[in-house]
């Protein structure tokens, strides 16, 4: 159970981290300058167990990993949102950062609160009494985000315990 940040639709990843903290290799560090331009009070008021909330084409622009490390280091649970971009999907997936496909985000407002089941593919917003439907992530990937990330997987495959 978490708080919903509500964002709006094509948040590219100079938004998620500006490209000025790129030379930081430090996830906590990262963290402290997530939506610096758009929301300065998220990364000081986000809490462990908080969503992102979004529309269509989350994670657009450039393909750095940063976006996903560093959202992933302020303790959000995952970001939920109409569709992602493709390059930061995969990233946020490699990296174990939970991120899930549900159509209805206008539905959900900023300050919600929010239970996710993503195995059984349901959001509840605690707040209004509803329930929204994810998009179901396929078996690998959950097994992906289960080990910690992609290098944690093959690892595990490499040694053939996957």
């Amino acid at each position: 159970m978490g708080r919903a940040w509500k964002f709006g639709d094509d948040i590219d990843t100079d938004v998620i981290i500006q490209g000025k903290y790129l030379v930081i290799n430090d996830p906590e560090e990262l963290a402290k300058h997530v939506f610096e331009n758009i929301m300065p009070e998220f990364a000081k008021s986000v809490k462990a167990g908080d969503f992102v909330v979004a529309g269509e084409n989350f994670g657009c622009g450039s393909s750095r990993e940063h976006a996903p490390l560093a959202l992933k280091a302020t303790g959000v649970k995952a970001i939920i949102a109409k569709s992602f971009a493709r390059i930061f999907f995969r990233n946020a997936i490699n990296l174990a950062l939970m991120v899930l496909e549900c159509k209805d985000t206008d539905r959900i407002d900023d300050g919600d609160e929010l239970e996710v089941d993503y195995r059984k593919g349901i959001i509840k917003n605690l707040t209004k009494g509803e329930e929204y439907s994810i998009t179901p992530l396929p078996e690998f990937v959950e097994k992906i985000m289960e080990m910690g990330g992609l290098v944690e997987f093959s690892k595990e495959m490499y040694r053939g315990e996957a």
